[in-house]
């Protein structure tokens, strides 16, 4: 039978259940083996959709596939989530696409009924080349939104030609159009789902005019912004009372009770209060990173988000802020890729099944990742609270918030830089580490620290152990959290190679680097796993 003689209208029956599994196991690997991270990849290697795969995730509106590829109908022009309740056309009539923007630039809207800009996070780009990959997420991150390819390009290395022509390659859609898409489906969650006024969104979701917000809105979803509001009966926060809700969307599994266990004894005192249920902050936010607020995070009880409070005097430059969040609880991880390629080993199966959807915890900011590595903050061990209790008091900005235990804004690099060395001194931190810190404050360590995010895992290790006193494990940890490396890997750092000796004897660091190789590219999830 061709594929055009299918009705979408059909299921999967019940008895094609294990096909159904065995599918979603070859569309795993298949998405696995186009991997553009780690230095084995095949960086030219275009992500491919599998029609037949597609086809009965569709029938059987699977879950597990939700966001990992889009379908367009040519004959109502909207494109939807495989999960959609909605009877699709037919095959014929269907057109197949990676991630949401590549339907949007081929003229496509987001179906009303399935909220195609509410999947959770499309992992289309971990199929594409480590450039992709890492100029997705930094568009992501708002690399777009005041600056241009060029630059975008420029600091990946190479040029703005190059790098729109391997977005259309991989991801079927050019760089301009995935920020826009990105910067829609943030818009159309403020108007839907707050009170903000239109002008407000519009600064907010990263757009640099009313009449860019008004036109992409209209393009995107064929109605006004207002008409959007009133069609979704939007009741919302206003944003100056009660703050901003926010729900970020994840792909189960996901283990909150390891990730929140990590964060809790790593919590800043006076920076971050976390308990089983709950993580709070204090935060810098805003285009200059100037506002002071705070966030409140913790489980959707009903589904598979995360339910985000945010309070602050500014909500310009909320995509940045929104991705900062989702780099703290890894939001952005497919955990049956990534456990469908570490269950291969033996000794790591076990604790894949006892842990399912361990993430690699982030930090709200590089430099309080690094500030906390230098102080002693490892994959395996924390940093003295005493210690890092009296930087913040000494160091930080005091902030007035209703959250019992927060009182203060992380020390900023200025703070440090100006700091007399006295002052290190007499908080209980050695010479050494007070040169480390002095230094890491400069200015141009600084740039290179933010920037180590649009380089390669190398280069980004390199970067960081310019820094005198930042040894290797420590910029392998520092990359980890900080800028979401799923590759970094602290082989040198004693805790974990005890835990990956177990019984036997010690090994060497290039022993544990050896042992990691057949965990690459995910090796820091396999850390997370050794670690405990």
């Amino acid at each position: 039978m061709s594929e055009s003689d299918y009705d979408f209208d059909m299921l999967v029956t019940q008895e094609s259940a294990p096909d159904a599994d065995l599918s979603f196991k070859t569309f795993v690997q298949a998405s696995y083996s186009g991997l553009g991270i780690g230095r084995h990849s095949n960086a030219e290697k275009p992500l491919s959709l599998d029609p037949e795969i597609c086809w009965q995730a569709i029938y059987s509106r699977d879950p597990r596939f939700d966001g990992r590829f889009f379908a367009g109908a040519t004959t109502t022009g909207l494109y939807c989530r495989n999960v959609c309740p909605v009877p699709f056309a037919r095959p014929r009539n269907v057109v197949l696409f990676a991630c949401a923007a590549a339907a949007e630039a081929a003229g496509f809207r987001a179906c009303k009924r399935c909220q195609a800009q509410a999947a959770p996070g499309t992992p289309a780009w971990l199929g594409t080349s480590a450039v992709v990959s890492r100029a997705f997420r930094l568009i992501l991150e708002g690399a777009l939104n005041d600056g241009n390819v060029e630059e975008l390009a420029n600091r990946l290395g190479l040029g703005s030609r190059q790098l729109r022509r391997l977005f259309v390659q991989h991801l079927g859609a050019p760089p301009l159009k995935i920020a826009t898409t990105h910067r829609i489906h943030l818009a159309r969650k403020l108007i839907e789902e707050s009170g903000f006024s239109m002008s407000r969104i519009a600064a907010s979701a990263g757009f640099r005019s009313i009449r860019e917000f008004n036109h992409s809105i209209r393009m995107s979803t064929g109605q006004s912004p207002r008409e959007l509001r009133r069609s979704a009966g939007a009741q919302g926060f206003s944003g100056d009372a009660g703050g901003l809700v926010l729900r970020l969307p994840y792909r189960m599994p996901f283990d909150w009770a390891g990730l929140i266990a990590f964060l809790k004894r790593r919590a800043i005192p006076g920076v971050e209060a976390v308990t089983d249920r709950r993580y709070q902050r204090t935060i810098q936010v805003g285009q200059l990173g100037q506002e002071p607020g705070y966030l409140t995070v913790e489980p959707d009880e009903a589904g598979s988000r995360l339910v985000v409070r945010l309070e602050t005097n500014s909500y310009d430059g909320l995509g940045q802020t929104v991705e900062r969040i989702r780099r703290i609880f890894d939001l952005g991880a497919d955990p049956v890729q990534i456990a469908s390629h570490l269950s291969r080993d033996d000794k790591l199966r076990d604790l894949l099944a006892a842990r399912p959807g361990l993430r690699v915890p982030g930090v709200w900011d590089g430099f309080e990742a690094a500030v906390m590595a230098v102080l002693g903050e490892r994959l395996t061990g924390v940093a003295a609270r005493n210690t890092v209790r009296r930087l913040v008091e000494r160091f930080g900005t005091p902030v007035e918030t209703p959250i019992r235990g927060l009182k203060f804004l992380f020390p900023t690099p200025d703070a440090l830089a100006k700091a007399d060395l006295a002052e290190f001194s007499c908080i209980g931190i050695s010479e050494a580490r007070t040169s480390t810190l002095k230094k890491l404050a400069g200015t141009a360590v600084l740039q290179e620290l933010r920037s180590s995010a649009s380089k390669t895992l190398e280069e980004a290790v390199s970067q960081l152990r310019l820094v005198d006193g930042i040894d290797e494990s420590t910029a392998h940890c520092i990359a980890m959290r900080a800028f979401g490396e799923p590759d970094a890997f602290p082989a040198r750092e004693i805790g974990l190679r005890r835990r990956l000796a177990g019984a036997g004897s010690l090994p060497t660091a290039e022993e544990a680097a050896a042992m990691a190789a057949p965990w690459r590219p995910w090796r820091a999830y396999a850390a997370m796993y050794v670690a405990g």
